[in-house]
C-alpha cells in the first residue's frame, strides 16, 4: 500500500536552492485525520471509544489509499 507524502515542501539551504525535502504528513495520515473529523462529530469524543474511533479512521484511510490504486 502507498504510504506517499501529502504535503512534501522544498527545504533551502541558502534561502535560493532547493537542498532538499520535507515529506510531511503522510496521505494515510491526511485521510485518517479527515475520517477522525467525521467520526468526532459523529460519536463524540468519550474517553472509553477514543481508541475505536482513531482505529476506525486509518481503517478508512487504509481503504481510501487501496480505491487510489484501482
Amino acid at each position: 500500500m502507498s504510504n506517499i507524502p501529502a504535503f512534501p515542501t522544498a527545504q533551502y539551504a541558502d534561502g535560493v536552492r532547493p537542498s532538499g525535502f520535507d515529506n510531511g504528513m503522510t496521505l494515510r495520515d491526511y485521510f485518517a485525520a479527515k475520517a477522525l473529523q467525521a467520526l468526532i462529530t459523529r460519536d463524540g469524543e468519550e474517553a472509553d471509544c477514543i481508541n475505536v474511533i482513531t482505529t476506525t479512521a486509518y481503517q478508512y484511510a487504509d481503504d481510501m489509499l487501496k480505491e487510489r490504486l484501482v
